[in-house]
């Protein structure tokens, strides 16, 4: 399949195998094979990603901003290998569950300080 990194991943939202929406494609990592040729390895989401891609003082602001939610900066973004996308339409629609990816920086923040506070939070869904 041939995609466009800036109109196809960029920016579009990532859904999971059961459609639930957790982020937006905010950045792609690119390797490089054996022979030296380059495919796209990771799509990266997070305020981190978005910030490095963004850049100048709109993107550093992102940046120490997500950085706050964290107890070890720097800011790392979710990273997704690209193997998990399962098609591109009007979303990324990825093979796996949202539990199934490793948790963000930022959403554990808010588990721990915001949601987990609620009173009744720890039955939630359950």
């Amino acid at each position: 399949m041939r995609i466009q990194i800036s109109h196809d991943l960029l920016d579009r939202q990532l859904v999971d195998l059961d459609g639930r929406l957790i982020g937006k494609v905010d950045d792609v990592e690119f390797a490089l094979d054996a022979q030296g040729t380059p495919y796209l390895r990771t799509l990266l989401t997070g305020p981190g990603a978005l910030g490095l891609r963004v850049g100048g003082r709109i993107g550093r602001m992102l940046v120490l901003t997500a950085e706050r939610f964290v107890a070890e900066p720097p800011m790392v973004p979710l990273r997704i290998p690209y193997g998990l996308v399962a098609g591109i339409d009007s979303a990324v629609r990825l093979r796996v569950r949202a539990e199934d990816l490793p948790t963000s920086p930022v959403e554990l923040w808010l588990r721990r300080h915001l949601i987990g506070k609620i009173p009744g939070a720890g039955r939630a869904g359950g």
